[in-house]
């Protein structure tokens, strides 16, 4: 008998932010792997591309959303849809996310603070919401067993200097996908967070751009690289698959082991 745990079709998975970034490294795992991709995201031309390339890998399906998970009625309606799309919701990747920041944190201004709390906190709490909501009734119809995920960072397990507010976020995130695991494990839901290290994307291109981040920062992760979107495609088959059907309420550290060196 053929062991295929990581074949993941028939599954529809959701991965909000995934029009670019880490979010597209896992939908590209996903959909070569044979998955119904859904893909949120707010800008209608990324999510253009991000199908037309996701459609090419594998045997699944691919379909973009335009949502603003800040927006809770927008994160309702279009997990209403995604549902709808192909019946089901498999498992859900909250990796959707903004980091602002501030000269030092006496001078971080409560803009600041809500505008990480929009996205991060609040967005991440309807999409995991919905979705939990979504696999449950299934459960309770005699389908049980589903994944969600939350994309933290490491900012939630270290000290985020000028990063106070997005590190609270994270943290924060990591404490809701626990009680998730613990809640809702009778109906087969799985529970897990990821928290990248110094990650190669948009968010983080004004320091890929200074030489002295490039020195003192990347100098030390032991990999001694820059960590990339498709870095990150293992682990997303990986909880989405059944695979991990035992594997729930854990952190996945991926940085190239630079918050143990």
């Amino acid at each position: 008998m053929t062991y295929t745990p990581f074949d993941l079709t028939g599954k529809t998975v959701l991965v909000t932010g995934g029009n670019r970034g880490i979010g597209f490294g896992m939908a590209e795992a996903l959909a070569a792997s044979n998955a119904n991709v859904a893909v949120w995201g707010r800008k209608d031309a990324a999510n253009k591309e991000a199908v037309e390339a996701l459609s090419k890998l594998g045997s699944g399906d691919t379909k973009a959303w335009s949502v603003d998970v800040a927006d809770e009625s927008a994160v309702v309606e279009a997990m209403a849809d995604t549902e709808a799309w192909n019946g089901r919701i498999d498992s859900c990747i909250a990796n959707a996310g903004v980091g602002f920041g501030a000269p030092s944190f006496t001078d971080m201004d409560t803009e600041t603070w809500r505008k990480n709390m929009a996205v991060n906190l609040d967005g991440a709490f309807w999409t995991l919401r919905e979705s939990v909501k979504s696999i449950v009734t299934r459960a309770k119809q005699g389908d049980p067993g589903g994944s969600v995920v939350g994309v933290a960072s490491l900012a939630a397990i270290e000290g985020a200097a000028r990063n106070q507010a997005y590190a609270a976020t994270k943290g924060g995130l990591i404490s809701m996908l626990k009680g998730i695991a613990v809640e809702n494990a009778r109906y087969g839901v799985r529970a897990n967070a990821i928290l990248p290290g110094w990650i190669a994307t948009d968010m983080t291109q004004a320091a890929q751009d200074t030489p002295v981040f490039e020195e003192k920062v990347i100098s030390r992760v032991p990999i001694r690289r820059w960590g990339e979107p498709a870095d990150f495609g293992g682990v997303a088959v990986y909880l989405s698959s059944d695979a991990s059907s035992y594997h729930s309420g854990d952190t996945f550290v991926i940085d190239g082991a630079y918050s143990i060196f």
